[in-house]
């Protein structure tokens, strides 16, 4: 069971540890931690889909650790093993490399380290002697290589330096970003409708609250059918609202123009990905005609109920404003289908359950495949015709 009160797992660095099968990896993490978590055998192919755990790393602060099968399995099954492997590389924050130190075929890792280099991923190498001394290891010089033997602990505090010294940059923006500051009213308009749990308000609600009381920032919270009775009783007008995107409509009418709006998807848009490549992507939707082919992706997946707003309210509103019925395919999860170059239009979530680099690594896959993309939020400002009323 996880603790409730936990940093939020697409919250934390994700620190990757890749390599061959039995070329150390699970112990190298079970020396870092000091604890038990991923499984050690000495037969290959131990660990088959990557295995997560979090965790403080002082200074560094929460963390997760994943590890991932090994490189080298190209059995049937460790292709499928390495599929999942690849999808780690599009959310590693840091990219630790474990080679068993008599290695002489580095083919493998070296393939994945220009992956990562591409992407400008931290990548360190932790060369393993497992049980030696390290004495005659070809291990390159460099800031980030160092030798360890995972068995004995030898290296691993040197190992955890160079973890934390590439983390040293990492740190995650605001979510409000410079919308607000200390002292500023902030009104939060949130419909308690199916897409809430019941007793609970979705993770975007709980984020940009706290965001808000870090900054210092007065907190008024209302449904939607209360934003108006609320507005009434305030002495002063809020400096902001931010708003659920699926009434956009309703708030923009009962609001001052002089008041600044946004919503949660737009927010995590610019907070989780590139807002600037969401609103071009936004603008592509005035291109759609009926039969073309549009992937509504989510990066969590859930039971859909009647008025999913992936499942149903979207793809309603973009059918109507592209005249007729579009080829509109569902997705969920932290990929892309590899059919990618047959979409018109990508219209991704708010991503509040993939971390930052998942998210751009989306929005890069995208690219490179020359499709628009954009995000709920940005989607419907677009269709409501308020992209040039909204905040970001």
């Amino acid at each position: 069971m996880s603790n409730l009160d936990e940093t939020p797992r697409a919250n934390r660095l994700h620190v990757a540890f890749f390599g061959k099968t039995n070329a150390g990896k699970s112990s190298t993490i079970n020396a870092i931690t000091g604890q038990e978590i991923a499984l050690v055998s000495d037969v290959a192919g131990t660990t088959t889909d990557p295995v997560y755990k979090a965790m403080e790393l002082l200074p560094v602060g929460p963390v997760v650790f994943i590890d991932t099968a090994g490189l080298d399995d190209r059995t049937a099954l460790g292709r499928a093993r390495i599929g999942k492997t690849d999808e780690v590389v599009d959310k590693a924050d840091i990219a630790v490399f474990v080679i068993n130190s008599a290695d002489q075929d580095l083919g493998p890792e070296q393939e994945y380290m220009k992956r990562f280099q591409t992407k400008k991923t931290p990548v360190i190498i932790a060369y393993n002697t497992f049980g030696g001394d390290g004495a005659g290891v070809a291990a390159p010089s460099g800031e980030n290589t160092v030798v360890i033997d995972a068995k004995t602990g030898r290296g691993i505090d040197a190992l955890k330096e160079m973890i934390v010294r590439n983390a040293r940059d990492y740190e995650l923006p605001s979510i409000v970003g410079d919308l607000a500051k200390k002292g500023d009213s902030v009104m939060l308009v949130m419909p308690q409708d199916i897409q809430a749990p019941k007793g609970r308000l979705i993770l975007p609600q709980v984020q940009v609250t706290r965001d808000l009381l870090d900054k210092g920032c007065r907190v008024i919270s209302v449904k939607t059918e209360d934003m108006v009775s609320m507005l009434g009783e305030l002495k002063n007008p809020p400096r902001l609202v931010i708003t659920d995107s699926q009434v956009f409509q309703y708030v923009n009418e009962h609001l001052d123009k002089t008041i600044p709006l946004t919503s949660f998807s737009m927010l995590m848009a610019k907070y989780k990905g590139d807002i600037e490549e969401f609103v071009k992507g936004a603008r592509a939707i005035a291109g759609l005609k009926p039969g073309d082919k549009v992937l509504i992706a989510e990066s969590c997946t859930h039971h859909a109920m009647k008025g999913d707003i992936a499942r149903e309210k979207l793809p309603g509103w973009l059918e109507q404003f592209a005249g007729g019925g579009l080829v509109v395919e569902n997705t969920a999860g932290h990929g892309f289908p590899e059919n990618l170059g047959e979409y018109k239009l990508i219209v991704h979530c708010g991503g509040c359950m993939v971390n930052r680099k998942n998210m751009l690594s989306k929005i890069e896959h995208a690219k490179n495949a020359g499709i628009p993309i954009t995000n709920f939020g940005v989607a419907i400002a677009f269709l409501n015709g308020m992209l040039s009323r909204v905040s970001y």
